[in-house]
């Protein structure tokens, strides 16, 4: 068994309508794609802050400017039109945690990608909004972004943690975004209670080999802290466009292997499973939750 759960529909871009990407023309596009690469669980989930009922949660300004579809259509296209599992990639907001749980909580979704995309106003991984102007330290960032990351998951509302080290975004290049020195392990552990606790799976994302950080999310010495925790794992790419879905799968089930990792977590309507890697008509194990 491969899975793929987080992944677009469509590009970043504001104009990138749903009406052009939430189409079966399209989603079957992606469906091939992951059927060349052997991934048999496909599912999307698309930004929350792509969707109006979603400025009931928070109304920052990136949100409002990309807030234009209705959420529910999002779902019936993907019940009803597709045979992809349905899925959303929903940000962490400290603070807005009840109002996020209840817009959740009214949506049949097989599974909740969790993700820490702000620091309060500022952003980790784009220029807009970015949290590297505020003249805040990058240890004070770092350190910040992993406390949230704890906080997501202990928060219970999500089912995967996605790209779990993202602030490592602009990789060790940028003398503007800098990475702190010494052993990172530090600010990983900052995460590692809320992950042990909450049973979350830890995504190992290939989407850090197409950034500037040019690796696989999270760091290896991360994802070795998290399966120490206990936490399982979801196997991902984050592609917006066809061509990218299980991308650079080799090198991440290498990782896994090396780390000793046999099985990948499933998800039908909020319940998890665990199947094992490559067993293509395997049958996952039940896993109490």
């Amino acid at each position: 068994m491969l899975t793929d759960y987080h992944l677009h529909l469509r590009t970043d871009a504001v104009d990138a309508s749903a009406e052009t990407h939430f189409t079966t023309t399209n989603a079957e596009r992606y469906r091939d794609a992951a059927t060349e690469r052997g991934i048999a669980e496909l599912g999307v989930s698309e930004h929350i802050y792509r969707f109006r009922q979603a400025l009931n949660v928070w109304r920052h300004p990136f949100w409002e400017q990309y807030a234009h579809d209705d959420l529910d259509e999002y779902c019936r296209f993907v019940r009803e039109e597709t045979d992809l599992r349905l899925g959303i990639e929903a940000d962490f907001v400290f603070g807005a945690e009840d109002r996020l749980a209840n817009l959740l909580a009214e949506r049949d979704l097989d599974y909740v990608v969790g993700s820490v995309h702000f620091l309060r106003e500022g952003a980790v991984d784009m220029h807009d909004y970015s949290v590297w102007s505020s003249g805040r330290s990058a240890e004070d960032i770092w350190r910040r972004y992993f406390e949230m990351i704890g906080e997501a998951a202990a928060s219970g509302l999500f089912d995967i943690l996605a790209h779990p080290d993202l602030v490592k975004y602009w990789g060790p290049s940028r003398r503007d975004h800098p990475i702190p020195t010494g052993d990172l392990r530090r600010y990983y552990e900052l995460a590692i209670d809320g992950i042990a606790e909450s049973g979350i799976a830890v995504e190992v994302s290939t989407a850090g080999l197409r950034k500037p950080a040019g690796e696989i999310y999270p760091a290896p010495a991360f994802l070795q802290m998290c399966l120490e925790a206990g936490a399982p794992i979801a196997l991902s790419s984050d592609a917006h466009r066809p061509q990218d879905v299980g991308a650079d799968y080799d090198r991440a089930l290498e990782l896994l292997q090396r780390l000793g990792v046999s099985e990948l977590c499933v998800f039908d309507r909020r319940e998890r499973r665990l199947a094992p890697i490559g067993a293509a008509d395997g049958s996952p194990r039940a896993e109490p939750r």
